[in-house]
C-alpha cells in the first residue's frame, strides 16, 4: 500500500559532522533571504494608500518588468495557496460525505460555469470595503479573481482521485485498523498526488489569463491599476505598442521557466513516488534543483525533521477507527430522503424566485430564445471537446509514458497554456473577414484555445500514474495497436480524462462570452449563442438579460454534468479502478 512521507530529500541519516552547513546551504539561504526581502517589499506596498504616487501608473519601460513580474508571481502563488486550502477542504468534504456531495458538487459546477469576470462585480466592492483607501483591498480582489481561475480543476482532480481509490487498498487500510485521518494522509492523499500536481501546474498557467484582466480593478467610476505583467500588457495593448506586448510575453515566459525549474519539476519528480505499481516503471533522472537541494546539509536535516513531524501528524489516530457495522437508529434511506427533500425545497424556492423575476422583467419568448441560443453554444462546446480529445489524448499518453520527454515538454506546455488566448482573436477576425467565412463556425475554435490544456495535463497525469506492471503485462501478452488503446491505456487514464474534459467544458462555456463576440479595430464579428447574448446584454446595460443568460448557462452546465460527466465518474469508480 502506498503511504506518504513528507521528506523531499530522501537522504539516509547522517552524522553530526555531515550536518554542518556547506556552500550549498549558504547559497540556498541567500536565495531564501532574497525571496523574503521581495515578499516584505511587496507587503509594504500593499499598505500604501491608493492615491500614493506611482500607485496606479504603469511604465512601459522594460526596466520595470522584473518588478512587475515579481508582484504578479506573488499574487498567483497567494491564489494558489488559497486554491490548495479549498481543495483539501471543499473537495474532500464533497467526496467523503454522500449527502454533502449532493449539494457541494452541483455548487462547484455552478461556480465553474459562472464567467470569471462576473466575480469582479461583487468581490471588488467587498474587498475594497475591508481596507478602504488601501492597496491591500485591491490586491485581495485580484488574488480572489485569480483564485477563481485556479481552484475548480484542482478540486475536481482531488474529488476524482478520492472517488477512484482502488478498493483493495481501502480494504488493506481497514485491515490495519487505520483511522479515517490516517487513511486520508497515508493512502488517499498519496494516491491523489500525481494528478493534483499536474492540475496545480495547469492552475498556474490558467491564472495568467485572468492576470491580464484582474490587475485593472474597476469600482463604479473608479479604476485601480495594480503594477504587474497583466496591467503592463493591458497598457501596451491600449497604446498599440506591439514591442511592449512582446517584451511582456518574454517576461512571462521567463517567470514560467523559473518556477517550473525551481518548483514544479521537483514536485513532479516527488509525486512519481506515489505511482500505484509493484514493478519499477519508466523514470527520469532527478531534476537539477532537487539534486542541488540534496547536496545541502543544514537544509536537508531541517527538511528531514520537518518531514518526520508531518509524518507523525499524519499518523495520529484522529477520527473513528473502523468498527463492526451496527444498526442505525434512523435508516440511511430515511436520512437521505429528508436531505433530498430539503434540497428540493431550496431549489423550488429559488426556481420560483427566478420565474417571478423573469415574468416581471422579460417575456417567455425571450426565455425560449435564450434556451435555443444555449443549444447552439452546447453544440460548439461538445464539438470542441471531441476535437481537442482526438488531438491531446494520444499526445498526453505519449508524454505521460515517457518521463524524460514529459519533463522536456513541461515548460513548453505550461507556456502554451498560459499564453493569453485573447491575443489570437484579431488573427481570427482578420482571416474570417478576408475569406468571407461564417462567424458561427470559425469563431468556435476560440472557445477551446485556453481550455484544451486541461485535457492534456490530466491525460499526462493519468498516463504518468499508470502502473508499470500493467504495461509490462500488456507487453508480455503482445497487446498492441487498437487493442492496447482500448483494453489497456484508455481504461487506465479514463478517470483523469473525465476530470480534464469536465473542467475543459466548463472553461469553454466560460470562454464563450469572449469567443462568440470577437473584434479588431472597428470590425466586430458575432456568433449566435448564449455567450454572445450575455456579452451584448452586458454592453447594452441590460441586467435582466444578463441574469437570464447566466442562469441559463449554469443550468446547461449542471444538466450536462449530471447527464454525462457524473455517470462517467460513477462508471470509472465502479469499473475502471485498479484492484
Amino acid at each position: 500500500m502506498v503511504s506518504v512521507r513528507f521528506n523531499l530529500m530522501r537522504l539516509p541519516a547522517t552524522d553530526s559532522i555531515s550536518s554542518r552547513p556547506n556552500l550549498f546551504d549558504f547559497a540556498a539561504l541567500l536565495c531564501m533571504l532574497g525571496l523574503a526581502v521581495a515578499v516584505g517589499s511587496i507587503a509594504r506596498h500593499t499598505l500604501a494608500p491608493l492615491g500614493a504616487p506611482d500607485a496606479a501608473v504603469i511604465h512601459l519601460d522594460p526596466a520595470y518588468l522584473p518588478g512587475y513580474a515579481v508582484r504578479t508571481t506573488l499574487r498567483m502563488f497567494a491564489a494558489l495557496l488559497a486554491s490548495l486550502l479549498f481543495t483539501f477542504t471543499y473537495a474532500v468534504w464533497a467526496a467523503k460525505s454522500r449527502r454533502a456531495g449532493l449539494l457541494l458538487v452541483p455548487v462547484l459546477d455552478i461556480l465553474q460555469s459562472i464567467p470569471i469576470l462576473g466575480f469582479l462585480t461583487f468581490t471588488v466592492v467587498f474587498f475594497m470595503s475591508l481596507f478602504p483607501g488601501r492597496v491591500l483591498g485591491a490586491e485581495l480582489a485580484v488574488i480572489f479573481t485569480i483564485f477563481t481561475s485556479q481552484a475548480w480543476n484542482m478540486a475536481f482532480s482531488m474529488y476524482q482521485s478520492l472517488k477512484t481509490v482502488p478498493p483493495d487498498l481501502e480494504e488493506v487500510s481497514r485491515g490495519f485498523g487505520l483511522s479515517s485521518w490516517q487513511r486520508f494522509w497515508r493512502l488517499e492523499v498519496p494516491y491523489a498526488m500525481p494528478g493534483l500536481v499536474w492540475n496545480t501546474m495547469m492552475s498556474m498557467s490558467g491564472g495568467w489569463f485572468m492576470v491580464v484582466f484582474s490587475e485593472t480593478v474597476s469600482v463604479g467610476n473608479t479604476s485601480v491599476v495594480l503594477p504587474g505583467i497583466g496591467s503592463y500588457i493591458g497598457a501596451a495593448v491600449e497604446a498599440r505598442n506591439i514591442g511592449a506586448v512582446g517584451e511582456a510575453i518574454l517576461a512571462m515566459l521567463a517567470v514560467i521557466l523559473l518556477y517550473d525549474q525551481l518548483l514544479f519539476r521537483p514536485l513532479v519528480a516527488w509525486s512519481a513516488r506515489f505511482r500505484f505499481e509493484t514493478t519499477q516503471g519508466a523514470v527520469a533522472s532527478d531534476p537539477w534543483m532537487l539534486a542541488l537541494l540534496r547536496r545541502t546539509r543544514l537544509l536537508n536535516r531541517a527538511s528531514r525533521l520537518f518531514g518526520d513531524m508531518l509524518t507523525s501528524v499524519g499518523g495520529l489516530p484522529l477520527g473513528k477507527r473502523p468498527t463492526a457495522p451496527r444498526r442505525d437508529l434512523m435508516p440511511r434511506r430515511v436520512g437521505d430522503g429528508l436531505w433530498l427533500g430539503l434540497l428540493l425545497v431550496v431549489v423550488a424556492v429559488a426556481g420560483y424566485e427566478v420565474v417571478a423575476y423573469v415574468r416581471a422583467s422579460l417575456s417567455w419568448h425571450e426565455v425560449a430564445r435564450v434556451l435555443l441560443l444555449g443549444i447552439y453554444t452546447l453544440i460548439r462546446v461538445v464539438a470542441m471537446i471531441l476535437l481537442a480529445s482526438l488531438v491531446w489524448v494520444p499526445a498526453g499518453v505519449w508524454l505521460g509514458l515517457r518521463p524524460v520527454w514529459a519533463r522536456r515538454a513541461q515548460p513548453v506546455v505550461q507556456f502554451m497554456a498560459a499564453f493569453p488566448a485573447n491575443l489570437f482573436y484579431p488573427v481570427f477576425v482578420v482571416a474570417i473577414v478576408h475569406w468571407h467565412l461564417s462567424s458561427n463556425i470559425w469563431l468556435t475554435p476560440l472557445m477551446i484555445l485556453g481550455t484544451q490544456w486541461y485535457i492534456l495535463f490530466n491525460v499526462i497525469a493519468g498516463a504518468a500514474a499508470f502502473p508499470g506492471d500493467m504495461l509490462e503485462a500488456a507487453r508480455n501478452f503482445q497487446i498492441r495497436g487498437w487493442r492496447w488503446w482500448i483494453r489497456v491505456i484508455l481504461p487506465g487514464i479514463f478517470p483523469y480524462y473525465v476530470t480534464g474534459a469536465l473542467t475543459a467544458s466548463g472553461g469553454a462555456w466560460n470562454a464563450a462570452i469572449a469567443a462568440e463576440v470577437a473584434s479588431w479595430g472597428k470590425t466586430t464579428l458575432v456568433a449566435d449563442g448564449l455567450g454572445s447574448y450575455i456579452a451584448q446584454a452586458t454592453t447594452a446595460g441590460q441586467p435582466a438579460r444578463v441574469a437570464l443568460g447566466m442562469v441559463a448557462m449554469a443550468g446547461f452546465v449542471i444538466c450536462f454534468n449530471r447527464l454525462v460527466w457524473r455517470p462517467l465518474y460513477e462508471f470509472a469508480s465502479r469499473r475502471l479502478t485498479f484492484a
